[in-house]
């Protein structure tokens, strides 16, 4: 079962908890146990001072993934981590793109839980791997490859 905390910090617009909720449960179907994750919305000078703490990066990004690295045993509670994810950015990207917001926003979503299940995209395999999860998982919600067109 997966228990999400949606907490908005912006006013922008945004899908719905449902919407979060089923494209969260895709992304950690092939986790068996219970998960526990919150996913905060926020406006881009949050996401600027988020990324600038913990990548160095100073702009607002799309979505950053904080895996929780809790000691085994320490809590009885199958927290698997936060999602940030910047409104702003999000649908400006989509814009520029050229992609459907509600297809966006899903990359967003399953791209971060992935990175919350230690999938990564440092190395070429790596990338390899967990983009092909992406496109099959946002193939199953009928959305195109977010990557179509990339080179």
């Amino acid at each position: 079962m997966l228990e999400l905390d949606l907490q908005l910090a912006t006013t922008g617009n945004h899908p719905s908890e449902d919407d979060f909720r089923r494209w969260c449960e895709l992304a950690l179907r092939q986790r068996t146990a219970d998960s526990e994750l919150t996913i905060r919305l926020v406006d881009e000078p949050e996401g600027r001072e988020l990324n600038h703490r913990w990548r160095h990066k100073d702009y607002a990004t799309n979505v950053l993934s904080f895996p929780a690295d809790i000691p085994e045993g320490l809590l009885d509670i199958p927290l698997l981590g936060d999602l940030v994810i910047c409104v702003p950015v999000v649908e400006r990207e989509a814009t520029e793109q050229g992609k459907a917001l509600q297809a966006h926003w899903a990359h967003l979503v399953i791209h971060g839980c992935l990175h919350l299940l230690g999938y990564d995209h440092l190395e070429d395999d790596e990338a390899e791997e967990m983009e092909a999860l992406e496109r099959e998982l946002l193939g199953e919600l009928g959305h195109p490859d977010p990557y179509a067109g990339d080179e």
